[in-house]
């Protein structure tokens, strides 16, 4: 298996005060935006080879519920890889967050806890 990309998803209480200081005095643009309960509840922001990602608390309890409960605040690892399958493989006993996902951006994800108890979302997307 050949590992694509990290991007971190940094969880925080509203996404619109993080805004101004990449977009405004960095120079990131928003390459993608989910609105939740009127507001943003996920953007990606990138600048050269640099992405990053924000997800509001009440957007995570949203999406995936058992992220919600979970003692484990803060920062989130997406990886993107080329076959899911193997790394499906490389983590069997390890028990998912949910169960492997198809989401509408595209993405087949496999969401697990590492051993310190962050979260890890493997996702693959198809035609990339």
């Amino acid at each position: 298996m050949r590992l694509k990309s990290l991007t971190p998803v940094l969880i925080v209480e509203a996404i619109e005060p993080v805004l101004d200081f990449w977009v405004q005095k960095l120079g990131f643009t928003k390459s993608s935006e989910v609105p939740h309960e009127g507001k943003l509840g996920f953007v990606i922001l990138e600048r050269d080879a640099v992405k990053i990602m924000y997800q509001s608390r009440k957007s995570v309890a949203s999406d995936i519920p058992p992220l919600a409960s979970s003692p484990q605040r803060g920062s989130f690892l997406y990886i993107e890889v080329d076959d899911l399958d193997a790394v499906s493989k490389a983590l069997n006993g390890i028990t998912p967050v949910v169960p492997r996902r198809k989401t509408f951006y595209g993405a087949d994800e496999l969401i697990v806890h590492e051993p310190a108890g962050n979260v890890v979302t493997f996702a693959q997307f198809t035609g990339r």
